[in-house]
C-alpha cells in the first residue's frame, strides 16, 4: 500500500536522517533541526521520498520519522548574498569548524550534523552557520565555488581532491599550507583533522596532496535550480 502525502514543505521538529534508497539502510544525508524538505511523488510502506529544500538534495525518510515533520506556513525563500558579504563571514566559518574539531567526533558517511561530519558536509555546515549554503557533495561545491589558482589561495577556499575525473573529497584551506576536513578511517584521521597542502607532510597529508584536483572560492548562496 503506498503512502497517500501532500507534497507541500514542511520543516524538522529535530535531526533526522536521509537515506540514498527506500531501504533506509545507507545514509546519503541529514536535516537539522529547521530544515525545510518537500515530499516528492514517490512514497512506499518504509520510506517517503523528499527533497531538502536549502541544497536540493533527494533521498528518502524512514515512514517512522514522518512525526517529526511539521508543515511550514510558508514556502523556503533562498537568500542571496554577496560575494563580499561572504568574504567577511569567513573566520567564522574558520571558526566553525575549529569548534568542530574540538569535539569528539568521527568520520560519518552522509553525516551534516555535529558531532559526525563527512568532507562535503562540514564544509556545508560551517557555511551554513553563517548563513551561506553550498551544494552537498564534494563535485558539486567544486562546480559550484569560482575556480582559484593554486597560488592564489585565501583562507576559507574549498580545496578539492578526488580522480581526474570526479571531485571526491574537499577541505577548508586555513591559510599557511594547511586546511581542515573531515577525513574517513581507511584513509585519513577518522573526523576532523588539519593537513598540510605538500608533498612534505605525513602519510595522510602526502596521500591527499596526490589527489589534489584544485581550489574554488565560495562567492555566493546556493538559491536552486
Amino acid at each position: 500500500m503506498s503512502l497517500n502525502l501532500p507534497t507541500k514543505a514542511y520543516f524538522c521538529k529535530t535531526n533526522l536522517n536521509i537515506y540514498d534508497s527506500p531501504e533506509c539502510i545507507r545514509l546519503a544525508t541529514q536535516a537539522a533541526t529547521g530544515r525545510h524538505l518537500r515530499i516528492t511523488s514517490n512514497h512506499q510502506d518504509t520510506a517517503i521520498a523528499v527533497c531538502l529544500c536549502e541544497d536540493d538534495y533527494p533521498g528518502w525518510l524512514s515512514v517512522q520519522d514522518w512525526q517529526f515533520l511539521q508543515p511550514a506556513e510558508t514556502e523556503y525563500q533562498p537568500q542571496d548574498i554577496s560575494a563580499i558579504d561572504i568574504q567577511q563571514q569567513i573566520p567564522a566559518v574558520i571558526a566553525f569548524t575549529q569548534t568542530a574539531k574540538q569535539q569528539d567526533n568521527y568520520y560519518l558517511w552522509g553525516g551534516t550534523v555535529a558531532p559526525n561530519y563527512d568532507c562535503s558536509g562540514l564544509m556545508q555546515a560551517a557555511f551554513k552557520s553563517v548563513g551561506v549554503w553550498l551544494p552537498r557533495d564534494a563535485y558539486q561545491q567544486e562546480a559550484f565555488t569560482q575556480p582559484v589558482d593554486m597560488t592564489e589561495l585565501q583562507p576559507g577556499d574549498l580545496i578539492f581532491f578526488g580522480t581526474p575525473q570526479k571531485a571526491t573529497h574537499v577541505g577548508l584551506y586555513l591559510g599557511n599550507g594547511c586546511y581542515i576536513h573531515s577525513s574517513g578511517k581507511e584513509q585519513g584521521r577518522n573526523g576532523i583533522g588539519i593537513d598540510q597542502l605538500s608533498e612534505q607532510g605525513d602519510t595522510v597529508s602526502q596521500s591527499y596532496y596526490q589527489q589534489l584536483r584544485g581550489a574554488g572560492r565560495v562567492v555566493k548562496s546556493y538559491v536552486g535550480n
